[in-house]
């Protein structure tokens, strides 16, 4: 049986990675920073504080992934539609920017990379919030599409 004490700190260890909206790597720091300083006192916490730096890192990890697909295919697409511009005087006219040639299977990817990181971040908000009512109640949480990096 945890005590409230680690009940609030495991929330707190989830909560915390929040501030990486207002703190860059803050979604790393605080966490490590909370487990560390408990880990070897209670293994609630010590289960808390892997769990959620492991779903940081895999959301990192997908993220980048993500991004790795969308911006060479989002760039390609923007030099297409660059290239279709007809800049005269005073003047500038595009040339047939939405074709069958211009939505080709790299932009379609792109799209669906962004859609997934956007989708991604969303989750992962949303997830945290849940995981940290969880450990407020006790319960030893498991993220879903979390790789184990720390053990």
């Amino acid at each position: 049986m945890e005590t409230s004490n680690e009940k609030s700190i495991g929330s707190l260890i989830h909560l915390s990675t929040l501030s990486q909206y207002l703190i860059p790597f803050g979604n790393y720091l605080f966490p490590l920073l909370l487990w560390s300083s408990k880990k070897d006192k209670s293994a609630f916490i010590d289960y808390t504080g892997k769990q959620a730096l492991n779903f940081q890192l895999s959301m990192l990890l997908y993220s980048l992934i993500a991004l790795i697909i969308a911006i060479p295919t989002c760039l390609y697409w923007f030099i297409n539609i660059i290239e279709r511009l007809e800049i005269s005087d005073q003047q500038v006219t595009v040339r047939e920017i939405i074709t069958a040639e211009n939505i080709s299977g790299m932009v379609i990817l792109g799209i669906v990379a962004v859609i997934i990181a956007l989708f991604l971040k969303l989750g992962e908000f949303f997830l945290i919030i849940y995981a940290s009512f969880k450990s407020a109640n006790g319960e030893y949480y498991h993220y879903p599409l979390t790789i184990n990096f720390i053990k």
